[in-house]
């Protein structure tokens, strides 16, 4: 389920978004009912970082080792493609 918070819980409540941080869950903070930051776990953030590195790494490789290029728009219709998965 989605974790969807004020900002001041993070001072007032910080235990209990510690909780669900440590699930694997992000918190979305918002202030004055508008999203502002999002809280992830050390661990849920290394994973992410982890598979963009990943990523970049292979992007660069098939860089060196081909001639074939992308537009803008093959680039990111690809990339929302699989944020949508």
């Amino acid at each position: 389920m989605l974790q969807i918070r004020p900002v001041s819980d993070l001072r007032n409540n910080f235990t209990a978004i510690e909780q669900i941080v440590n699930t694997g869950s992000p918190v979305y903070l918002t202030k004055n009912g508008y999203g502002t930051m999002v809280v992830l776990s050390l661990e849920a953030y290394g994973k992410l970082m982890d598979r963009i590195e990943l990523s970049l790494d292979a992007a660069d490789i098939h860089a060196k080792t081909t001639s074939e290029r992308m537009t803008h728009s093959q680039v990111f219709s690809g990339l929302r493609e699989i944020m949508d998965e």
